[in-house]
């Protein structure tokens, strides 16, 4: 595939970054926008035809340069069990296991709830342009565990899951490793059917101290990540808000790793292994100034792109509500037309 982030994952520079967006699948987009008014989140996700539809529309409206399934992080607990509702206040579910004795012994994983995913995955690969890699997810063991045990997605302190961490050592471990295992069998399917990259999505490793990260939660990455990579698949870890443990990754751990707004790009490239290449950072809110200030704080960002080739142009986390598209195809032609001084 003559893909521009393809060839970057596998160390081969072009004139530019490529460019692709978290979230980049709805929220900013007017025809997915116009499309949830007619289906609802499970609809969209579970049709194929319809979650290829909104999985390649950011290729279209924006012209990144891949695209990512259109699906949710919350999948797995869905497929050990959990009743599951999206709702417009967020994902909700029907029993938290902060209600539940012994919550490892009452999970009843059934890979075969995702066969739906994919079914989408196999309808993206029909219809993509052939220039466009497709990349797959899943949410990371801590995060995922968060939402299971606090039940609603409202609250993003989690505060009965932390403290269900913090009391419960054994039993955490014991649901890590029933959401790794589920979650690579998850992995290997996506590759099987054909995904190009993959990505975990550890949004919420900031909660925690960073040593109790590298405890309890990271072995299970490093699992996840082995067994991508054995597949030859590209293997891009977010680790979101993990501050001072970016310099605790290595070459073993990720290819890439996607690094949030609150740390400049020049002290996570310092932070971060020369070995593993980063994706990231900028703050989706810039998207919220006119498309003159914009570009004043975009253009800081040219001398590390000169300088840096593995790096691929990404948010600090996904695209929030009400952000104009006008900016966010802005932002997409920016990145493609700049010149990136490199020689």
């Amino acid at each position: 595939m003559n893909s521009i982030l393809l060839d970057t994952l596998n160390g081969k520079a072009h004139n530019r970054p490529p460019v692709w967006f978290m979230r980049q699948a709805g929220r900013v987009l007017p025809n997915y926008l116009a499309l949830k008014e007619k289906h609802t989140f499970w609809e969209l996700m579970k049709d194929p035809e319809l979650a290829a539809e909104v999985t390649l529309m950011p290729i279209y409206d924006l012209g990144v340069d891949a695209a990512i399934l259109f699906s949710d992080i919350l999948v797995i607990p869905y497929a050990m069990g959990m009743g599951l509702e999206f709702r417009d206040s967020g994902p909700v579910f029907e029993k938290p296991l902060k209600l539940v004795e012994n919550p490892s012994e009452k999970l009843n994983p059934d890979g075969d709830k995702l066969n739906y995913i994919y079914n989408a995955i196999d309808a993206i690969i029909k219809k993509r342009p052939e220039n466009i890699p497709l990349i797959g997810f899943c949410g990371g063991p801590l995060t995922v565990l968060c939402y299971m045990i606090q039940g609603l997605g409202t609250n993003h302190t989690f505060p009965d899951a932390i403290a269900f961490i913090y009391k419960n050592k054994k039993e955490t471990l014991k649901l890590v490793d029933a959401i790794t295992e589920l979650s690579i069998e998850y992995m290997n399917k996506q590759i099987d059917h054909k995904i190009d990259v993959f990505q975990l999505f550890e949004t919420h490793a900031g909660l925690i101290p960073v040593d109790l990260y590298f405890e309890l939660f990271m072995p299970a990455v490093r699992k996840m990540a082995k067994a991508i990579r054995q597949r030859n698949t590209p293997f891009i870890f977010f680790p979101k808000d993990i501050g001072t443990g970016f310099n605790r990754l290595t070459p073993e751990d990720c290819d890439y790793v996607s690094v949030d707004w609150q740390i400049s790009i020049k002290e996570a490239r310092e932070l971060i292994h020369t070995e593993i290449g980063i994706q990231g950072n900028l703050d989706p809110r810039i998207l919220m100034a006119s498309q003159e200030e914009m570009t004043v704080e975009l253009e800081k960002l040219i001398e590390f792109g000169s300088k840096y080739k593995n790096w691929i142009f990404n948010l600090g986390h996904g695209f929030t509500p009400g952000l104009p598209y006008e900016n966010a195809k802005y932002l997409t032609d920016w990145v493609k037309t700049t010149n990136w001084k490199r020689n």
